[in-house]
């Protein structure tokens, strides 16, 4: 019996529905929460690029603009958007019956990686 086309895009963001009701009622911004810890935190003591994520859905979540931009400026103004085109082109395309395979360009993926290593290392020399 084969799944619908848009299965396993759906059951994606049905999962991240299922996430974001947990971080609903779980403050990040509090200590002893049932939230994982950053693995490259915890091993070198430095923010990763995507360091904050998890505040800022939660702020997100709640409306808090501001807080979420202080969380992750980069990720919010940047991958927020990209996140969301992606999933909106794969929910698309499974429902018209294509595989979607995002395919960027050399070029691209230089300056994807570079703005990822410049935020990272200069939000860590920044403090």
């Amino acid at each position: 019996m084969a799944s619908h086309p848009a299965a396993a895009p759906l059951g994606v963001l049905a999962a991240g529905a299922a996430g974001a009701v947990h971080l609903w009622g779980t403050n990040p911004h509090e200590a002893g929460q049932l939230l994982p810890r950053c693995p490259f935190n915890w091993a070198t003591g430095l923010d990763c690029p995507t360091c904050g994520a998890t505040r800022m859905t939660y702020d997100l979540l709640h409306g808090d603009l501001v807080a979420a931009f202080h969380d992750n400026a980069a990720l919010l103004v940047f991958g927020v958007p990209a996140g969301a085109w992606l999933a909106y082109r794969w929910v698309r395309e499974r429902l018209r019956g294509n595989r979607y395979r995002p395919s960027p360009g050399r070029a691209t993926t230089a300056v994807v990686l570079a703005g990822v290593a410049l935020w990272g290392v200069g939000r860590n020399l920044a403090g």
